[in-house]
């Protein structure tokens, strides 16, 4: 009985600290998407500008102007970067997910038996 309630026990651990990778990978996901979004914003303001209109490229301190075909193939490498580590980030979550979901039943047979022990137990007890 003490070994199941510490098997219980393990497994419950196990299940928090995979919701804590979950959250994790989450937040991850999260802050990649934000990049994503604010990339295709510098993406679209490309395509407002009219020739000849400068860009500048903030270089620590300082303002350095760049070359439009260079600063659209930057955002565009970026943007590729970005959608490939956005299925990266997708497919952590989802391992971590079905290992959720595994643990998860692991716990619910665990307590199964456990219920089923105390139940023949009692009934025993009731026999003598």
């Amino acid at each position: 009985m003490a070994e199941v309630q510490a098997q219980l026990q393990a497994l419950s651990e196990e299940y928090q600290k995979l919701q804590q990778e979950l959250q994790t990978a989450v937040d991850a996901r999260q802050k990649i998407e934000a990049q994503r979004q604010e990339n295709l914003g510098v993406q679209k303001e490309f395509e407002r500008l009219k020739d000849g209109e400068s860009i500048y490229k903030l270089a620590g301190p300082i303002l350095l102007k760049q070359d439009k075909v260079e600063a659209e193939s930057t955002v565009k490498g970026r943007l590729e970067f970005i959608g490939k580590e956005l299925e990266r980030s997708e497919g952590q979550i989802k391992e971590i997910q079905d290992k959720l979901e595994k643990k998860k039943s692991e716990i619910i047979q665990v307590q199964a038996g456990l219920q089923a022990s105390a139940g023949a137990q009692g009934k025993a007890a009731v026999k003598a």
